[in-house]
């Protein structure tokens, strides 16, 4: 049942609502043991918006974080809302991520994760479904570090 609701999902692509549209959504499949998972995405906006919030059936709570280097190391804070400019704005880009935290299953590579992010747009509150592909646990977090 889950895999069949997660691969209908899967198949809508870009997530549109009002003059909301988000894609390229994607999470890096889990590690054992891990219980929490990143999502970057792109989120396109006809007009100035906000992002309040976000949740998705496969984790306890949905957080928003910030990356910026703060003397001279990367530090990551969760954030109350991200502002959208008009257009399109890559979460990963500029420094904005979603973290899915209290994960009920490990993420698999080849399954999706269905979210619904809260915007604010014009003074109203919009919901906007919105599908993660998971992608391989691969590449640099794989590799040891060098001289280890």
């Amino acid at each position: 049942m889950r895999k069949l609701f997660f691969s209908m999902l899967f198949l809508t692509g870009a997530a549109h609502a009002a003059d909301i549209s988000v894609s390229q959504a994607w999470a890096r499949a889990t590690a054992p043991g891990q219980d929490t998972a990143m999502v970057d995405l792109v989120i396109t906006s006809a007009h100035r918006s906000r992002l309040l919030g976000f949740s998705s059936p496969v984790c306890k709570t949905g957080e928003m974080h910030s990356m910026k280097q703060d003397g001279g190391m990367m530090r990551m804070r969760e954030v109350d809302s991200i502002d959208l400019p008009r257009g399109s704005m890559s979460l990963e880009k500029s420094g904005y991520h979603l973290m899915l935290v209290g994960l009920k299953e490990p993420l698999k590579a080849g399954e999706s994760v269905p979210l619904t992010l809260d915007v604010q747009e014009g003074g109203r509150e919009v919901r906007v479904k919105a599908v993660a592909e998971v992608r391989p646990l691969t590449g640099a977090m794989m590799k040891p570090m060098q001289g280890m």
